[in-house]
């Protein structure tokens, strides 16, 4: 193969290399140029930081804080992810079931809850759980004739994760309900057909036929929910200004941006940070093994 063949591939890819070096690559170096060093408030006067080698990751380590949020963390990211998964194959079994103009509602329904801002949502959905006018409280009276008005839901880290989760998983389903409906719309009709004909039921074609079609997709759709759900911080950040108790309620993401931007331990934030950061390529590492033995299958 001349040479000018072999380096076309890598030429035509280079802007994007380029870009994504200077964009990616380059906030990479500078946080972990950061963890190696006491920078705090007083560095960005132009004081020059100390190089503290790994204090920063031994100190981090070593914080029994640091553990309780990501124990947090992750706990809550499984719970979400189960709920995901578990919601989103229902949606995605019901637009199967459903005939073409109630496909086509529900479709844009879920267009529309996919498509709106975090931030935008956040804040319906603060007015929902509001003690005084949430409709939550009121539909609550309604139903079972005690008064709930003026509960607080924020307030109990208990109740404060539950909403957190509610709506986290309302903006994660769509995506998943879309496309588990395109997998199963790729499984052979006659496969189902003849199983049904050797009597398995309803729920041993789905998951004896179906769901071995789609495991693949199964195992991206877990790993990326895995991953956003375990970076969450807008659902967090907005529902603890709202009224939640932020020592008992942060998850990883606030936790770093609590230490750097509220308490100016920049050294420290970027240490968690690159932590976070080799957790997220561990799990994204199974990722792209998932997705590259899907194309070569």
């Amino acid at each position: 193969m001349p040479t000018a063949t072999r380096l076309l591939p890598w030429l035509l890819l280079a802007p994007s290399l380029a870009a994504l070096v200077v964009i990616t690559g380059y906030p990479l170096v500078r946080m972990l140029w950061l963890s190696l060093h006491e920078y705090e408030r007083a560095q960005l006067l132009g004081v020059p930081a100390p190089f503290v080698g790994l204090d920063n990751y031994v100190a981090t380590l070593t914080d029994a804080r640091f553990w309780t949020v990501t124990a947090r963390s992750f706990v809550f990211m499984l719970v979400c992810v189960v709920l995901t998964i578990t919601v989103g194959t229902l949606v995605a079994l019901l637009l199967m079931k459903l005939g073409r103009v109630m496909r086509l509602v529900l479709s844009l329904g879920l267009l529309l809850a996919w498509a709106m801002p975090p931030l935008a949502a956040m804040l319906v959905w603060g007015w929902i759980f509001d003690s005084q006018y949430g409709v939550a409280n009121h539909l609550l009276t309604s139903l079972t004739g005690d008064d709930w008005m003026g509960h607080l839901w924020l307030i109990d880290p208990v109740s404060f994760f539950a909403v957190a989760a509610l709506v986290i998983v309302w903006g994660a389903i769509p995506f998943v309900a879309f496309t588990l409906y395109a997998g199963f719309t790729q499984v052979p009709g006659e496969v189902l057909e003849a199983a049904q004909l050797d009597g398995a039921s309803a729920r041993q074609r789905f998951f004896r036929v179906q769901v071995p079609y789609v495991r693949t997709i199964y195992v991206v759709l877990i790993v990326l929910s895995m991953i956003w759900d375990l970076k969450v911080f807008t659902q967090i950040f907005v529902l603890q200004g709202i009224g939640g108790i932020k020592s008992e309620t942060s998850t990883l993401g606030v936790y770093i941006y609590e230490m750097g931007m509220a308490q100016g331990h920049y050294g420290a934030a970027s240490a968690i940070a690159v932590i976070f950061t080799v957790i997220m390529l561990a799990i994204s590492a199974y990722y792209v093994r998932a997705t590259v033995k899907e194309e070569q299958l």
